[in-house]
């Protein structure tokens, strides 16, 4: 059986797939799974990328086992965070983007180019751990001196496995610095911040081939991980999508960027996809329950959080993209902060948390439609977010759209299929 082998690896967890062609459909198993977690480092937020590199490695060992004909892999994760490089050698720690450090270093950004230069020249949204952003609090704190490569993590993870360092497009686009009309990094922003221009390879499309490992291809796939979910979404003619884990990326597909002040002013990126834009926008997504529950009640199954949190009559809600949510030590705090009447229960909090998020998809589809001049009737929903068929209904609701939930390993599926691609070529 020959096989292709997609990793996927998020925030909380990863996870090691193998996918197949039988009977005309793509088949899929997985076969090994690991937690995944920021870490502390001397008061900032990191990642452990030597575990992280481990795991990837003995996850490779467990698919072997199940499927001895592994013909290529590729490996997918979150965007904006990378590790710098000086030789073959990592520099660390390896930030992650919770981590506070760049906000004291945004408004000397911004004094070199302002932030609606920037937007005209990426479509990329603000947000405060934009790579772009992470790199230039790097250079100010002397970290880029001796630096010989930046590569983003999934690039990192591959580079190790076959020795070639790369720079896929999606997952570049992510960091704000490519530039929207040529799809090359933007050698005048980059210029203006005064980053080292050789950390900045050219970019590579996704279905390159870069290299071997144990006789596998190593392929790049869409490595940020919402290309490729997207890609593995079974979406039918034009619609909205949401990508929901600990972000919910909410977007639609549009044949080029649209760069205009409305917008900049929605907060809007425009991410490169496999052949078309991402027209997105990151919303705070499951991150919100996931604290909560960690915080208030641990050890209760979610469906009995979510059973309670329909069953309560809390009608208090909150902006679910407050930075104050980004990364508060106590969700529940936050909540109370942004409440005029903080909750009574535990069910209270996620019945606002939910509600919440359903009134920003709202929002941020009313954004979509005016921008680009459509009206969109359908709304797809992915990841491990379109299990939750509380937020489901209430999202139809509160939209006005078809919903339609696939429980499906998305990202996993446009790994595999961007792989598989490649193998018919």
């Amino acid at each position: 059986m020959n096989c292709c082998l997609a990793i996927d690896i998020g925030a909380s967890s990863g996870r090691h797939i193998v996918g197949w062609e039988e009977d005309g459909s793509l088949q899929t198993r997985e076969v090994y799974r690991f937690p995944n977690s920021v870490t502390e480092t001397a008061g900032h937020l990191t990642w452990d990328i030597q575990a992280l590199e481990g795991h990837v490695r003995q996850g490779i060992e467990e698919a072997l086992k199940v499927c001895p004909g592994i013909g290529s892999l590729s490996i997918d994760t979150w965007g904006v965070d990378y590790v710098l490089l000086r030789g073959e050698e990592p520099v660390l720690p390896c930030y992650a983007y919770r981590d506070s450090r760049t906000e004291a270093v945004i408004p000397q950004a911004h004094e070199r180019m302002p932030f609606a230069e920037m937007y005209r020249r990426t479509g990329i949204q603000f947000q405060p751990f934009n790579t772009v952003y992470q790199l230039y609090a790097d250079k100010l704190a002397g970290r880029l001196e001796g630096v010989t490569d930046y590569l983003m993590i999934p690039e990192y993870l591959l580079y190790r496995l076959c020795g070639r360092k790369s720079h896929e497009y999606t997952n570049a686009t992510t960091g704000g610095m490519v530039n929207a009309e040529t799809g090359a990094f933007d050698p005048e922003m980059i210029a203006a911040l005064d980053l080292p221009a050789h950390l900045f390879r050219p970019l590579e499309q996704p279905g390159t081939v870069i290299g071997e490992y144990k006789g596998m291809k190593v392929i790049l796939c869409a490595t940020h991980d919402t290309g490729s979910a997207v890609e593995g979404i079974p979406m039918e003619g034009d619609a909205l999508y949401i990508s929901s884990g600990t972000w919910s990326l909410l977007g639609v597909k549009t044949p080029r960027p649209l760069t205009d002040e409305n917008s900049m002013a929605a907060n809007y990126s425009n991410e490169g996809g496999v052949g078309y834009n991402r027209y997105q926008k990151n919303i705070m997504g499951m991150w919100l329950v996931n604290r909560l529950r960690s915080e208030l009640c641990p050890e209760t199954p979610w469906g009995e959080i979510t059973a309670k949190a329909e069953e309560s009559d809390f009608d208090g809600l909150v902006n679910a993209d407050d930075p104050l949510f980004l990364a508060p030590e106590s969700m529940k705090a936050a909540f109370d902060e942004k409440l005029a009447q903080p909750p009574r229960r535990a069910a209270d909090y996620f019945r606002c948390a939910y509600r919440s998020l359903a009134r920003s998809y709202r929002q941020a589809i009313e954004d979509i439609e005016r921008n680009t001049g459509r009206t969109y009737d359908r709304l797809y929903i992915v990841g491990g977010g379109a299990k939750n068929r509380f937020l489901n209904r209430l999202t139809e609701e509160a939209t006005g759209k078809r919903v339609i939930a696939l429980p499906i390993e998305a990202t996993a599926l446009g790994n595999l299929k961007i792989q598989m691609n490649v193998k018919e070529d």
